[in-house]
């Protein structure tokens, strides 16, 4: 058990602070032994008083408050434990077997995440039976485990996609469960989106149920940033770095063009950020959409009429839309009248891109019948997520998975990492699968973007 130096988080009275307790192996197996962190005689080290994470090392959710004495007091508030080294771990290294997974779709820095989690685990901690699950949840009872090792992923943090294969759906609660015991893996890594943090949930609940000295730590992963609680996922400035390429790529298709329109379709089902950073980032932009904000096409203060006027004041426009934009305003036929899933449950999207081009090109050839128009329409969307991560993402993927090896050791499972104003925390895992992150377009960096473009509200006058 822990030593009185380290006292369990639920033990801990912080005044006007309500700490989110981490689920930890000693809730269920309270027998478990601790074990002196093998960090005291890494060569590579020198721990100092400072060097290991307290249970009292927290962070704070929200740090904004307007402290006048006008209004309420703040608080309680929200805290999460910081992530890091601890004094104790709750693992024997020579018996951990540990699995990597990445479920989902690509985004730049999966091979990082997976790397460093090979190389921490080995290096850090002297882990040796280290395995990858090929092809996602459904690769736990289909497939066989790949023995992984630092000279065979030496080189992964500078490819794109992911080395260890993926794929939607396939989840089976029970056979998962079943052959990460038969298996004899201790920890696993799950790496993917919100839909695979749900099923992380129920796997963890269910290893829970069981009372098995499994720990199961999370690495969020989502190109388009709509993980909550967390500044950022990682990936989302390559993506936005990217989709500037695009953007500019549109710019000058338009500008050389008479009445020319670039058209950039760019990731984002339920959340506009990848849009809103690239227009904000590139300043060629007239007109941002996303799924946040609602729009039309037709009359006074719509789309078109917008258009209109910057086309004949400077002679193009550059549009950029979010997939999941205009869902809503585009006519879905017949067969939409049952809805299109893909394997992850998630709804498929009509293409936003092709309709606008469509109803831009039927808008300008009944106005203006004898005057040339173009639209060029650019959808940069498997480009942007297959490639290598940029130098920032890939040392935010180092930091998340050292995190993540350190909280495993440590004993916590059913948590995910991740940084809450620029310092990493462990987050339980519910909660991450719960929340959500939209674009607050009542917010200053929505008004940037209604600044920089000129673009109208869409309110109906």
């Amino acid at each position: 058990m822990a030593s009185d130096g380290e006292r369990r988080e639920d033990e801990l009275r912080i005044p006007n602070m309500k700490l989110q307790r981490v689920p930890h192996l000693t809730d269920t197996l309270p027998s478990l032994l601790a074990h002196p962190n093998p960090l005291d005689s890494n060569p590579f080290f020198h721990p100092s008083s400072e060097f290991y994470i307290t249970p009292s090392d927290v962070i704070l959710r929200h740090i904004l408050h307007d402290v006048s004495h006008r209004s309420p007091a703040p608080g309680p508030h929200l805290a999460y434990h910081r992530a890091g080294p601890r004094k104790t771990i709750f693992f024997d290294p020579g018996h951990v077997r540990a699995a990597i997974v990445t479920c989902g779709g690509l985004c730049p820095g999966m091979n990082t995440v997976i790397r460093e989690l090979v190389v921490g685990l080995w290096e850090l901690y002297g882990v040796r039976h280290i395995f990858g699950v090929a092809a996602g949840y459904r690769g736990f009872y289909s497939t066989e485990p790949l023995p992984l090792n630092p000279k065979m992923v030496h080189d992964w943090h500078r490819k794109g996609g992911t080395a260890l294969e993926t794929s939607r759906g396939g989840f089976h609660l029970d056979r998962i469960v079943d052959a990460i015991h038969d298996r004899g893996f201790n920890q696993v890594y799950i790496i993917g989106g919100d839909g695979t943090m749900r099923g992380m949930v129920e796997i963890f609940n269910e290893i829970k149920r069981r009372k098995l000295n499994i720990a199961v730590a999370g690495i969020p992963k989502t190109v388009d940033n709509d993980v909550g609680i967390i500044d950022r996922s990682f990936g989302f400035q390559t993506a936005v770095e990217m989709a500037q390429q695009a953007i500019s790529a549109a710019h000058t298709e338009a500008e050389s063009a008479v009445n020319g329109v670039g058209l950039v379709k760019l990731m984002g089902r339920s959340t506009g950020h990848i849009a809103l950073h690239a227009t904000l980032s590139s300043r060629d932009v007239d007109c941002c959409l996303i799924p946040e904000m609602d729009f039309f096409l037709e009359g006074r203060g719509g789309l078109l009429e917008f258009l209109g006027g910057r086309l004949k004041d400077n002679g193009h426009a550059v549009v950029v839309v979010a997939e999941g934009a205009g869902q809503d305003v585009i006519p879905k036929g017949q067969e939409s009248h049952v809805e299109e899933r893909d394997e992850s449950g998630n709804p498929v999207f009509l293409d936003v891109g092709g309709w606008l081009k469509s109803e831009l090109k039927k808008w300008w050839a009944r106005d203006h019948p004898n005057e040339l128009f173009t639209v060029k329409s650019i959808d940069p969307t498997y480009m942007i997520r297959a490639v290598p991560p940029n130098a920032t993402d890939n040392l935010y993927c180092t930091l998340l998975a050292h995190s993540a090896i350190h909280g495993a050791m440590a004993g916590y499972t059913g948590f995910v990492c991740g940084p809450i104003n620029g310092n990493y925390a462990y987050i339980p895992v519910e909660e991450v699968a719960a929340a959500k992150n939209p674009v607050d377009t009542r917010d200053h960096k929505w008004a940037w973007v209604r600044s920089l473009t000129n673009q109208p509200d869409f309110q109906r006058r």
